[in-house]
């Protein structure tokens, strides 16, 4: 492992923004993911309103990942033989026109809960090409050599997203009966400052052996093969399924447990999902500062058994500052865990490949959000928000022990590979 810059010194967190095609990306991005959080607030609250219903409100989030469940494997071919600039190209015009969509359904007073459930499912077709060529473009922004800032800059931006998105949402929704479409408006307004970016960006070559093999199955079959045959790869990813899976339902809890124990209304809403983005922005920004290293084990092992007892304790909370703190720890030890697998995954991976394991490292993300949607939503709407909070703390701690225990007896992920 590379030895810290100075002498021990902490190296510069933002490293990969002297590449010129980044700097256009990270900021095209940073603004498009600030109109996205602010619609990730206005669509839950949205959704109980109409519905007074957890379970209801679980569904519309878990068919916003149902697709990248059901396609990611596929969608990783195709981006294994495209060029990454133009699926980003499709996929982020076509967010902009269900946006759009969606925005003029709410202005209009015609909006309705299918609604919702139809803009959620194409959302989701098109985040299941989008999000994995996002990861898996970001090396041909920086080279290999600052990947892992790359990735960790990626973070901190989604996460400053976080942070002021909802805090802005929160403000415009309680401001005026108009307040959930302008958060839609603004969102789909936010979708052209990455296609400019776009237009300004000219991609590194890289080095990649073409998919000879027509076979879209057999494809799939070689990329997976090729997963289960480096067992960091493997190991990683089913981590981040369990945690990703039963720590991170916040679009689904957090408005239930806003209304039913906190007695909250939107500004407090909106400021609580900004308290998980504050944190991970910490998160995000540690990781950067450390990239030089390279990603660390310990994150691996450690960081999700903490959050999932964190989502626990929360369950236990009826404080609203208590809780806000609780999310931004969670946000906090959640991102450093989730970059530090991102860059573990891409650094066993190769060019011919990357895509395919980025699409599963995006269904393990995800596309086992439904399942964890559906699973938090159901327990609230049969007992209550705290209850389900405790439900997905414990499963996450009861299924992390056996991989755990596993890795402790082989002796651990392997080592990651150096230039």
């Amino acid at each position: 492992m590379k030895k810290k810059n100075g002498n021990g010194a902490i190296g510069n967190p933002f490293a990969a923004l002297k590449h010129r095609n980044y700097r256009y990306y990270w900021i095209g991005m940073a603004i498009s993911t600030t109109g996205t959080w602010m619609q990730n607030v206005a669509q839950p609250w949205l959704a109980y309103k109409l519905t007074d219903s957890a379970f209801l409100l679980g569904l519309v989030s878990a068919l916003q990942f149902l697709p990248v469940l059901l396609f990611s494997l596929f969608a990783g071919v195709i981006i294994d033989r495209s060029k990454k600039k133009n699926i980003l190209y499709m996929t982020q015009s076509a967010s902009f026109v269900i946006t759009l969509s969606l925005t003029i359904l709410t202005y209009s007073g015609h909006i309705m809960y299918w609604h919702l459930i139809v803009s959620s499912a194409l959302l989701g077709i098109v985040n299941t090409f989008d999000l994995p060529t996002r990861q898996s473009f970001v090396i041909e922004l920086v080279g290999r050599e600052d990947l892992t800032n790359g990735i960790a800059l990626n973070s901190m931006q989604i996460n400053l997203a976080r942070v002021i998105g909802p805090a802005i949402a929160g403000v415009i929704m309680g401001a005026g009966p108009q307040g959930i479409p302008n958060c839609f408006l603004i969102n789909a307004v936010s979708f052209g400052a990455v296609l400019l970016s776009l237009w300004f960006i000219h991609p590194h070559p890289i080095e990649r052996q073409l998919i000879k093999e027509d076979n879209i199955l057999r494809n799939i079959e070689e990329g997976l093969k090729f997963i289960y045959s480096r067992k960091v790869l493997f190991l990683t990813l089913l981590i981040v399924a369990i945690t990703g899976t039963f720590v991170m339902n916040e679009n689904v809890l957090i408005p239930v447990f806003s209304v039913q124990v906190l007695h909250q209304h939107e500004a407090g809403f909106g400021l609580l999902m900004s308290m998980i983005g504050v944190g991970a922005l910490a998160g995000a920004l540690t990781m950067a500062s450390i990239a030089k290293d390279g990603p660390r084990k310990f994150f691996i092992y450690c960081f999700p058994v903490i959050t999932g007892v964190l989502v626990l304790m929360v369950g236990f909370t009826s404080l609203y500052a208590l809780t806000g703190v609780t999310l931004l720890l969670i946000g906090f030890f959640f991102i450093i865990f989730i970059a530090s697998a991102n860059s573990i995954i891409q650094l066993n991976s190769t060019n011919e490949y990357r895509g395919r394991v980025m699409s599963v490292f995006s269904l393990v993300v995800g596309g086992t959000t439904p399942i964890g949607n559906l699973f938090a939503g159901g327990i609230a709407q049969s007992f209550n928000a705290s209850v389900s909070f405790i439900a997905c703390g414990a499963v996450t701690l009861v299924l992390l022990a056996p991989v755990l225990v596993y890795l402790t007896a082989k002796g651990g992920i392997e080592p990651i590979p150096q230039k």
